[in-house]
């Protein structure tokens, strides 16, 4: 079972130009083929008058295509692209070759071509769409997700405010906070944190935080 994967960072676009094509790469992390298909829509209506509006796009924590575990889980490793009347194999495999070598899933990848006058062949417009999307990676940057487990701390108003600062800079990860009756923290642990997390709780707050593992989510890590 996959404990972590890469998505890009955010959403955003970049253009780069080839003998005089302009290739606007959008990225965007989506989380199902429902979303990928709503950013494809929004980058044809953003430029209609465009020649080409090719994608790509990866689906699935799970790397491991068509894995047990995926299947399981049902969160199957979904992976699409379109030429979008390029050439067949020069856009949308390209762009997708791209996303597999930078091991990014959760992702999808959009680009709109202008043409210049110029004919690229279909060498030119392999290279191309990949350069226009591993451009865009580097500028848009990637970020990295982890499955951890959710443990739900509960403590009175009175150490809430030390004790949010304490897991802050802590290795832990403050998934979320309420403020009720007592102070409410979610906070993401791996798998083999359970004992070290309790026990360092437990010596901070002088035993006084009560914590109950709620389940588990995948959470971004920090950014450095």
């Amino acid at each position: 079972m996959a404990d972590r994967y890469l998505t890009v960072a955010g959403t955003g676009v970049n253009e780069i130009e080839i003998r005089r094509s302009r290739f606007l790469c959008a990225l965007a992390p989506v989380t199902s083929e429902e979303a990928a298909r709503e950013v494809i829509a929004a980058r044809k209506k953003a430029d209609p008058a465009a020649r080409h509006h090719c994608h790509a796009f990866v689906l699935g924590a799970d790397g491991r295509l068509g894995s047990m575990d995926s299947r399981r889980e049902g969160m199957p490793r979904i992976e699409r692209s379109s030429d979008d009347g390029e050439p067949a194999g020069t856009a949308g495999t390209p762009m997708l070759e791209v996303l597999r070598r930078r091991e990014l899933t959760n992702t999808v990848a959009v680009v709109t071509r202008y043409f210049g006058g110029v004919l690229l062949g279909a060498g030119g417009l392999i290279r191309a769409y990949g350069q226009a999307v591993s451009e865009a990676v580097d500028v848009i940057g990637v970020r990295e997700y982890r499955r951890l487990r959710l443990v739900e701390v509960v403590v009175d108003y009175d150490r809430a405010g030390r004790l949010e600062n304490d897991i802050r800079s802590s290795p832990y990860l403050l998934h979320a906070t309420r403020f009720e009756d007592v102070a409410h923290f979610d906070v993401g642990i791996a798998p083999d944190e359970g004992d070290a997390f309790h026990a360092w709780l437990a010596d901070l707050t002088g035993g006084e935080a009560l914590a109950e593992e709620t389940g588990e989510t995948w959470l971004p890590t920090p950014r450095v």
